[in-house]
């Protein structure tokens, strides 16, 4: 699979590591950003948050476009 914004730039050989966990559009290492995510659970009175954080994979469109507020 390759990386749709490098196909949009002509650059065919350039593979895609991962999938946009919010636009399912495939990636490669310059055109992805790994976010943290916390993990939680409704426990009780409220949300409880978990030790260890979780990763999410996001293009850069998405990236941008979830910083702009």
């Amino acid at each position: 699979m390759t990386c749709y914004d490098c196909t949009l730039q002509d650059r065919t050989d350039t593979a895609a590591i991962g999938v946009c966990a919010r636009c399912g559009l495939a990636a490669c290492r310059d055109h992805a950003r790994v976010l943290v995510a916390q993990v939680s659970q409704g426990n009780g009175m409220g949300p409880s948050t978990g030790p260890v954080a979780a990763r999410r994979f996001v293009c850069t469109a998405c990236h941008t476009a979830e910083r702009a507020y």
